[in-house]
């Protein structure tokens, strides 16, 4: 029991060196176009074809590995992905860190959906909510140490001890996994018939396109965000690092907020309180854009509602299809990186054509979109609520 009860914080831990993986070459693109002799938009490539792998792995992942022991696996999980990290420490080029890079997320991609189905399996229906959005701290984390922590040691220490560091956290992360995860947790297969069910629900679907609209619309900038606020505002090293603080901290924050709000106002409403705060965040970026005092509050109020929403999504969406938990929560985990790879392909091609300006306001109007999904959603919930009383 004493395993089970610390379980949630090893995921934690877990998200966080996945979340810390995920979002690094975002710290160093500077430090690695650079050295390997691209430019900002082909380092940025790393970010696309890498979010590009996990879309694809991550519901087939689900598929392949439903009834695997999840200790086991997480924990194996953990242990390739410090061999990815270690290996791209010693990339001796552009081409073969984008080949480690693409193993390296289809190795990522089971981890989170897997951990969000591990916390159903092992916690009280009445705390499920709650703990998911716990466990999704790890990628508020990633963004308030871990990425902060990558820009540092890049700017300073060079891209290559940035994997260093992030293959050393992945050791810790799997000695905490494998102690405190209970033995012999494991669920069901994902049949066909489960992603048809998924794909007929009107509700998982709306859930599906507010994930990609408002990651979308996020990565267009967030990719980009340490060379933009050079560029736009001449912030040094030091001060990006600050930012990408701000922005995971604020993300802290707003997890912590959610996870007390969603059982006592349910998740339609955290859902949309949350994705509003992020488009007001993304809104005083877009406007404030080249001072950046202005950029950083705008990051800060962004970041209260970047980790939040995602948790909200995790939380509607195993609401809306119980039985198919497993499954619906790793199809918004591979919609969440197709968000990844389309914003930051747009962003690539914004920044390319330098406009640097225009980037903030499409990435407005993509949340924008999103906002609206969100409480056209509220019709759709309530159909559930009556399904599940009758």
């Amino acid at each position: 029991m004493v395993k089970s009860s610390f379980a949630p914080t090893a995921l934690l831990l877990g998200n966080f060196v996945i979340g810390t993986s995920v979002m690094g070459p975002g710290g160093m693109l500077t430090e690695l176009s650079s050295d390997l002799g691209v430019s900002i938009r082909d380092a940025g490539l790393l970010i696309t074809f890498g979010a590009a792998a996990l879309f694809i792995c991550s519901p087939l992942s689900a598929w392949l590995t439903g009834r695997f022991d999840r200790r086991k696996f997480l924990g194996s999980l953990i242990v390739l992905l410090a061999l990815c990290n270690l290996a791209s420490a010693f990339a001796p080029n552009y081409g073969a860190l984008m080949a480690i890079r693409l193993v390296m997320m289809a190795v990522a991609a089971p981890f989170t959906p897997q951990a969000a189905g591990t916390v159903s399996l092992i916690v009280p229906v009445e705390k499920r909510g709650s703990t998911i959005a716990y466990v999704f701290l790890g990628w508020s984390l990633a963004a308030a140490a871990g990425l902060p922590m990558i820009t540092i040691i890049a700017s300073y220490a060079g891209w290559r001890a940035a994997y260093l560091g992030i293959a050393a956290l992945s050791c810790i992360s799997f000695l905490l996994l494998i102690w405190r995860l209970p033995p012999r947790v494991s669920g069901s297969a994902v049949e066909l018939k489960t992603w048809v069910a998924l794909g007929r629900n009107p509700l998982v679907m709306m859930l599906l396109l507010i994930t990609a609209l408002q990651m979308s619309g996020q990565f267009i900038i967030f990719t980009f965000m340490a060379p933009l606020l050079t560029r736009l505002a001449q912030a040094t090293p030091g001060a990006i690092a600050v930012v990408f603080s701000l922005y995971g901290i604020f993300g802290f924050i707003g997890n912590v907020m959610a996870s007390q709000l969603v059982d006592r106002w349910g998740s339609y409403r955290t859902s949309l309180m949350f994705v509003a705060v992020l488009l007001t965040g993304m809104t005083i970026w877009a406007l404030g854009a080249g001072t950046l005092a202005v950029m950083a509050i705008g990051v800060s109020v962004w970041g209260v509602g970047f980790a939040s929403t995602n948790s909200m999504q995790q939380v509607r969406l195993v609401g809306a299809a119980p039985p198919f938990a497993g499954a619906s929560v790793s199809l918004n985990t591979s919609v969440l990186y197709v968000g990844q790879a389309v914003g930051s392909a747009i962003g690539g091609v914004l920044f390319a054509g330098d406009m640097l300006h225009a980037a903030g306001y499409v990435g407005v109007v993509f949340v924008a979109a999103a906002l609206i999904v969100v409480l056209m959603t509220k019709r759709f919930e309530a159909t559930v609520g009556a399904d599940k009383r009758a």
